[in-house]
């Protein structure tokens, strides 16, 4: 474990304050949920809860599936990072964080489709891409996007259609 040299009291309702400074490095913003563990030391160790990084390996083996036949990129993230990934650039995104291009999309719970090369970023760089983005909501909440894109080639309705469609199914196998 590395250590912070910050210290903090727990109130009387058993609160601590998690520094501003922590959390934003950590990407933790307000109403999310953290996850409560106990390790094999009687250490506290708090980790930011994902309902998709539970659904993970059901979603690479799902993305694979849909690459097999469309032959299109394809990523499902949670809120910040890339769970699983599908296509001939899925190793540059996999397990990556989010750029806020991703995450203002699905803060504004979009169901996108860009089919004219644009420029936008996913993980750390801008690259121009045609694509599409669809977001998992569950029960009014956002838990993450499915998102189809192609450097070279063309997105259009159907791919648009296919991460909806993926979107829908996840948010109903979360809310299960």
């Amino acid at each position: 474990m590395k250590a912070t040299g910050i210290v903090r009291r727990i109130d009387e309702l058993g609160r601590v304050v998690i520094p501003k400074e922590i959390r934003k490095n950590l990407r933790i913003r307000e109403g999310d949920s953290l996850e409560i563990y106990i390790d094999d030391l009687h250490n506290i160790v708090l980790k930011k809860y994902s309902a998709l990084n539970s659904l993970k390996d059901f979603s690479t083996l799902l993305v694979e599936a849909i690459y097999h036949d469309i032959k299109r990129n394809i990523l499902i993230t949670d809120t910040d990072v890339v769970l699983a990934a599908a296509g001939k650039d899925k190793k540059e995104y996999i397990g990556k964080n989010l750029s806020e291009d991703m995450i203002f999309c699905m803060k504004r719970r979009e169901q996108k489709l860009e089919s004219h090369q644009k420029e936008f970023q996913i993980c750390d760089k801008k690259e121009n891409m045609t694509y599409t983005i669809a977001t998992i909501i569950v029960n009014g909440d956002v838990f993450g996007s499915v998102f189809i894109f192609d450097k070279d080639g063309f997105v259009g309705e159907v791919e648009q259609t296919i991460v909806s469609v993926m979107a829908n199914f996840l948010a109903k196998h979360i809310d299960e």
